[in-house]
């Protein structure tokens, strides 16, 4: 089908009975897309950040570049996450920057706090176990968006190298390492008609934890998978799931998985808003409420 066919069909299958202008355009205005609302890719097509730094959902990556750069633009995302379980906080906080819709480089920061768990072990009431994380992503084929008339999803294949800060902690609870590699490789396919996205993901990880209680020396193969209505060009609602490796002695470690709420009012800022179970973290299943707000270009 030829490119301006799609363009219509993507146009049309978005206006949702709206006029508005439309939210994309292939070429763009500028190396940058920072030239307004009508500019570069669809709305919330750069996903929100995750946890680790990458775009996607809250707990998995996804096969879409972050920003709204076009293939011959860059773009770009900036984000705040904070999540409250039973004994545990979380803060995330990163950059993303999307090259020509084709790479993504990601550095993040996580801080765990231990909270009550932290005086119990005797590192008092507001430790923080902190972890870097440095991830590369590239669009291999396929387009999410643009190719409705196929059932090819986008493919990208995508690292994450975390530092854990505290090796010795977590070495003294049993992991091999305070540094670890993830390699994944996702596939994202939006759905225009049914307003429906589908994402799954393949990853091999050493991280126990996300990689809060350190790195096994040994890889496993673990998958995710996420799934998103779009109830307006606005508003996304969805799911994800994502399985973990089970290392430590000190306590099992359980699957993952959260319902959320995405909202773009601009394609600059996003919020969203999860109900998330992480699962059993040393002292029991830890449930709670995740926060995240994202800045895109």
């Amino acid at each position: 089908m030829a490119f301006t066919s799609r363009l219509s069909l993507v146009l049309t299958s978005l206006a949702l009975g709206t006029t508005t202008a439309p939210a994309f355009s292939q070429d763009g205005d500028g190396l940058f897309n920072l030239s307004g609302p009508s500019s570069g890719r669809l709305l919330l097509t750069g996903g929100v950040s995750q946890v680790e730094g990458s775009a996607g959902g809250g707990l998995t990556p996804w096969a879409l570049i972050a920003g709204y750069g076009t293939e011959n633009q860059i773009g770009g995302a900036g984000y705040f996450t904070r999540v409250e379980t039973d004994d545990y906080s979380l803060e995330s906080y990163g950059v993303q920057v999307g090259i020509f819709n084709r790479v993504e480089l990601s550095i993040s920061q996580q801080s765990f706090n231990l909270e009550d768990v932290g005086v119990a072990l005797g590192l008092g009431p507001e430790y923080d176990i902190d972890v870097t994380t440095y991830g590369a992503k590239v669009r291999l084929f396929g387009d999410a968006v643009l190719e409705q008339d196929s059932w090819i999803p986008q493919v990208s294949v995508g690292i994450q190298y975390k530092d854990n800060a505290q090796d010795a902690l977590v070495q003294s609870l049993g992991a091999d390492d305070g540094d670890g590699l993830d390699v994944y490789l996702s596939a994202t396919k939006l759905y225009l008609d049914q307003s429906l996205l589908l994402n799954a993901t393949v990853r091999m990880t050493q991280a126990n934890q996300f990689g809060i209680l350190g790195f096994d020396e040994d890889y496993s193969v673990e998958f995710e998978a996420s799934a998103a209505y779009l109830i307006n060009r606005f508003l996304a609602v969805g799911a994800e799931y994502r399985t973990k490796p089970d290392n430590l002695a000190i306590a099992a470690e359980g699957d993952a998985f959260d319902v959320f709420v995405a909202w773009a009012p601009t394609k600059n800022v996003s919020a969203t808003l999860a109900y998330v179970d992480l699962g059993n973290i040393v002292v029991g299943d830890q449930t709670g409420v995740y926060a995240s707000l994202n800045f895109s270009f």
